[in-house]
C-alpha cells in the first residue's frame, strides 16, 4: 500500500563524482523489496513533485533503506546537502520489484549500467540468501554480476563482490572489459539461465535481444522521466507486445506496472 511518511537520514555520502547514498530511516523498509523505488520530496516550494530513486539496500531490522543516485536537477542537487538527522518525506512503496522465485535452483546473471548498478544490490544480497530477513525462505541460485561504468570512478563493487562473482566493463577500458555489459558477458563467456537488468535503454534493448537468442527469460528494469510516481499522470507510458484488458491498447505504465517487465512484453 502506497504511503506518505516522514523519514530520517542516518547518513548521506558522496562515493562517486556527483552519485551519492543516503540511509534514511523509515517505515517503508518493512515492505521494500529489490526493484521497487520511493518517490523523495524537495523541501523547496518550487519543487513540488516528488523525485523517483530506486531501493539500493534494505535493513529491516534497522527500519532503513538506502537510495544511491545521480545529481541530474536541483531536486538531487539538494538531497545532496541531506545531514544526518534531517526530516524527509517519502512516498512507498512504489511500483513492481522483481521476483526472485525465477531464480530458485538457476543460474541466474544480473546485468545493470550506470545508476543502474544500485538496484541490484538489494536483488543480488536476497539472490544469494543473505538478506538477513528471517520471515523469508532464501532463495536457492547461483549468480553472476556484471556491471558496466563510463571508466574507473566504479562504485557499489565491494557490496556486490559480498555475494557472488562480479564483472566489470568500462567503456574507456580503465576497469575490466573494455566496452558494454555484453562485450563483458562475451569475453567471460557467461551462459545463465535467467537475466535480471537494469540501466539504460541501449543496454536493457541489447540484453532483450540477447536473451531472446538464447531463449532464456530476462526481467528488465525500465528507466524513465516520472511525474506522480502512482500512475495518475500517464508520463511514463511504454509500448507493450501485448493489448492490455482494460484500457484495450498496447500500453502499461513503468511506475505501475513496472518497472520490473519481462523483456518479451515490452517494445523497447
Amino acid at each position: 500500500m502506497k504511503r506518505k511518511v516522514a523519514g530520517q537520514v542516518l547518513r548521506n555520502e558522496e562515493i562517486a563524482p556527483d552519485i551519492f547514498s543516503v540511509w534514511i530511516e523509515t517505515d517503508l523498509a518493512e515492505d521494500a523489496n529489490p526493484g521497487q523505488f520511493v518517490g523523495v520530496y524537495p523541501n523547496k516550494d518550487s519543487l513540488l513533485l516528488p523525485r523517483p530513486i530506486s531501493i539500493c539496500e534494505v535493513d529491516k531490522k534497522s527500519h532503513a533503506i538506502r537510495l544511491v543516485y545521480r545529481i541530474v536537477g536541483k531536486g538531487t542537487s539538494e538531497f545532496s546537502h541531506l545531514k544526518a538527522g534531517r526530516r524527509v518525506v517519502l512516498l512507498g512503496v512504489l511500483g513492481n520489484g522483481y521476483d526472485l522465485s525465477k531464480a530458485e535452483g538457476k543460474h541466474a546473471i544480473l546485468m545493470a549500467g550506470g545508476i543502474g548498478v544500485p538496484p541490484i544490490v538489494e536483488l543480488a544480497k536476497q539472490l544469494s540468501g543473505r538478506d538477513g530477513d528471517g520471515d523469508k525462505k532464501p532463495v536457492s541460485a547461483h549468480i553472476s554480476i556484471v556491471v558496466g561504468y563510463r571508466d574507473a570512478n566504479t562504485f557499489l563493487l565491494e557490496e556486490l563482490q559480498q555475494y557472488g562473482d562480479v564483472y566489470v566493463a568500462t567503456e574507456d577500458g580503465s576497469v575490466g572489459t573494455k566496452g558494454n555489459v555484453m562485450n563483458s558477458i562475451e569475453v567471460n563467456k557467461l551462459n545463465g539461465d535467467i537475466i535480471y537488468a537494469c540501466g539504460p535503454m541501449p543496454m536493457l534493448r541489447a540484453i532483450k535481444m540477447y536473451a531472446e537468442e538464447k531463449t532464456i527469460p530476462a526481467y528488465i528494469s525500465l528507466e524513465e522521466r516520472m511525474a506522480c510516481g502512482v500512475g495518475a499522470c500517464l508520463g511514463c507510458v511504454c509500448k507493450t507486445t501485448k493489448e492490455d484488458h482494460h484500457s484495450h491498447v498496447n500500453n502499461a505504465r513503468i511506475c505501475t506496472d513496472g518497472p520490473v517487465f519481462e523483456a518479451r512484453e515490452v517494445d523497447i
